[in-house]
């Protein structure tokens, strides 16, 4: 329908554009009438110049219909939200749900569930927000600018009982599902089982591969009943891996996530640590940002991304970052 009204839409403005002619054949008749006087009044022919571009020049016509397609999807896509004049960020996302039993085909209800977590925790509207200790509330990230919107679920039936992490479920040769248009889409594979690892996630480096994207164990997709990674902080986890976020003690004593305001730690946490916690790196003995998304602590336990964190994502995010093809939105 839209080719169509597109094609009628040409057609009148090369009828148009004859008429436009005319006008311009009569106009410097009438100039050469009056050369020498004097201007009496505002007088623009851009609109005349275009007008006779575009009937003598197919190709540049061409490019005018669909700049005026774009202009039109943009205006509506406007009306509908999908472009936030705040300068947001909107992933578009493809869950690939590999399942061999029925228990492992989760429910779009799960997979809502997990779109939400993300949208909360990446826009510092989650729940338990209010837990951030006001040593690092001055630092917390608040909104992220980074936004999700579950874009389709693909959902295949499998006959593998367990998956490694050697990417296996990313290929359908090796019964898995290939990702859907990876440099544009953000694609995360939701499996049956992956034995003691609960997910994990590709780099900006990855940007487009095949096997780009996220892998979530089931099980812990999303708000589940297994506790303690039962409120689907799993996959927060990943995506930012996804967006470009080290693990915060920088997977090495005292090492750097490359942040400068999450503190400096000597390993990784788990369960649920007791604030403050202290670690001494480098002769200073610091409190330590535990509950930081890109920490090991349990899901109840972590509930905040710092500033620093903030900027690397809206960098590899942004016009010029590795991952701008997500920008379809």
């Amino acid at each position: 329908m839209k080719k169509l009204l597109f094609g009628a839409f040409a057609l009148s403005m090369l009828a148009a554009c004859n008429a436009g002619e005319d006008h311009l054949l009569n106009q410097e008749q009438t100039d050469d009438l009056t050369s020498g006087s004097s201007v009496t009044q505002r007088v623009c022919p851009s609109e005349d110049i275009r007008k006779e571009a575009l009937a003598n020049n197919p190709d540049l016509m061409a490019r005018f219909v669909d700049n005026e397609s774009k202009t039109e999807k943009f205006i509506d896509d406007l009306k509908m939200g999908r472009v936030l004049a705040d300068g947001t960020v909107e992933i578009p996302v493809v869950v690939n749900v590999l399942y061999r039993t029925a228990a492992e085909n989760i429910s779009d209800a799960q997979i809502a569930s997990q779109i939400a977590t993300l949208n909360n925790d990446f826009g510092g509207t989650n729940s338990d927000v209010n837990k951030i200790p006001s040593e690092f509330a001055s630092v917390a990230a608040g909104d992220t600018k980074i936004k999700f919107r579950l874009d389709r679920v693909i959902r295949k039936s499998t006959t593998v009982r367990s998956w490694r992490t050697n990417d296996a479920m990313k290929k359908t040769s090796s019964k898995g599902q290939d990702a859907f248009k990876p440099a544009n889409y953000f694609n995360i594979w939701v499996v049956g089982d992956m034995g003691g690892v609960l997910g994990y996630a590709t780099f900006p480096e990855s940007a487009g591969l095949w096997n780009d994207g996220v892998v979530i164990a089931g099980k812990y997709f999303g708000t589940t009943a297994n506790a303690p990674y039962n409120l689907g902080r799993t996959a927060t986890h990943e995506v930012g891996h996804y967006l470009n976020l080290r693990h915060i003690w920088g997977d090495g004593n005292c090492a750097t996530d490359y942040v400068d305001d999450t503190p400096t730690q000597q390993d990784k946490n788990f369960g649920k640590p007791t604030y403050p916690q202290y670690d001494l790196c480098g002769g200073v003995n610091r409190s330590i940002q535990f509950m930081n998304y890109m920490d090991y602590v349990d899901d109840a336990a972590m509930y905040m991304f710092s500033a620093g964190q903030k900027s690397r994502m809206q960098a590899i995010t942004n016009a010029s970052g590795a991952r701008s093809g997500l920008r379809i939105y």
